[in-house]
């Protein structure tokens, strides 16, 4: 895909999502980078390309990353996440919430018993109030 066709596949299906983009050749700019309420990602002045971005609605979080030459798309259910498993981090522009997804699997050192193992941490938003 090109950059064009990545931002188009964010605007047509993240456009009710909050979350970030990440360019390769600059910092993240809250103002052009953030996106909230609808907010359309905008390529015109861009001279590099997505690098990663991530979307939340609530329910799913949806990372983007290029890898080499290919798109890298992972949406995972976060619906029932516990708030225990959702930590607020200080980020430039607002404060933002991460959740970890957690798996019980089996452990050779307990017996075979299950044991409770993270398997990933994905962007679930911006925290409101300062809150997750």
């Amino acid at each position: 895909m090109k950059k064009e066709d990545i931002v188009k596949t964010i605007n047509e299906n993240y456009r009710e999502y909050e979350g970030y983009v990440q360019f390769s050749h600059r910092p993240i700019d809250i103002e052009k980078d953030v996106f909230k309420d609808g907010k359309k990602v905008e390529m015109a002045d861009e001279s590099g390309f997505v690098y990663e971005a991530h979307f939340c609605n609530g329910m799913e979080s949806v990372a983007i990353r290029q890898v080499n030459d290919n798109w890298l798309k992972s949406i995972t259910d976060i619906s029932e996440v516990k708030k225990e498993d959702r930590q607020t981090y200080f980020a430039k522009g607002g404060n933002v919430v991460m959740a970890q997804i957690w798996e019980a699997k089996p452990d050779t050192l307990c017996e075979g018993m299950p044991v409770m193992e993270l398997q990933k941490v994905v962007f679930a938003g911006f925290a409101k109030g300062g809150q997750a």
